[in-house]
């Protein structure tokens, strides 16, 4: 059996520590790398191209979920595993989004998230119970089910820019962030506030941590 190389991405140095720990004990699997934020993930996926990324979704910089569908493009046998202590339905969908293999909470044991990388290595999918209760699984794929909330009117990059407004960036922090011109910021800010029916910054801010959206 091949060994199944695997990047760990937080922003915590122990949590680093105790996952490339467990990783390292366990057959069949070897931490090649670690990432202390997403853009560092982004240059080192360029370079070791491992076969798993265990990322953590509450981080400083980038979004991870932007930052996870780059690294597929650049490596498309990449398997994501999103690791969090939030499971809000928003990063659910956006998980989903980027096609990743699994999403685990940090409540589980190491065990589980032993058996999930070994499970999403095989091909498979593993989410946690809190996760796959509101998931369905048929011949189109994984989907979320239930109610939506009005940011699943929003668009991927509205979603992305509500996030960094609720940091309390600067359009023209968000252009640079993610490449695109103030006036595009502009634009989507406009769309956001049409479509939330929220129109100033303040009411936007308290929104997203309402939503779950504002964790960093």
């Amino acid at each position: 059996m091949d060994t199944v190389s695997v990047m760990l991405v937080d922003d915590h140095a122990m949590v680093r520590s105790a996952l490339a720990k467990g990783i390292s004990n366990e057959p069949g699997l070897r931490v090649i790398a670690e990432a202390a934020d997403a853009e560092e993930a982004l240059n080192l996926a360029t370079t070791e191209c491992p076969d798993i990324v265990i990322m953590d979704i509450d981080m400083p910089g980038p979004i991870c979920f932007d930052a996870a569908r780059q690294m597929r493009e650049t490596c498309p046998d990449l398997k994501v595993i999103f690791l969090s202590a939030f499971y809000h339905d928003h990063y659910v969908e956006e998980a989903l989004a980027v096609k990743a293999r699994g999403y685990l909470t940090k409540r589980e044991p190491q065990e589980a998230l032993m058996g999930a990388i070994h499970e999403v290595a095989n091909g498979g999918v593993c989410f946690s119970a809190e996760v796959r209760d509101r998931l369905l699984v048929d011949t189109d794929g994984v989907k979320l089910v239930g109610e939506h909330t009005r940011s699943s009117n929003l668009t991927r990059r509205e979603v992305e820019v509500l996030r960094y407004l609720a940091r309390g960036m600067s359009k023209k922090e968000i252009a640079a962030v993610i490449h695109r011109s103030v006036k595009t910021v502009e634009n989507h800010c406009s769309n956001i506030m049409n479509k939330l029916d929220i129109h100033d910054r303040v009411g936007l801010t308290l929104y997203a941590i309402r939503e779950g959206l504002a964790e960093a």
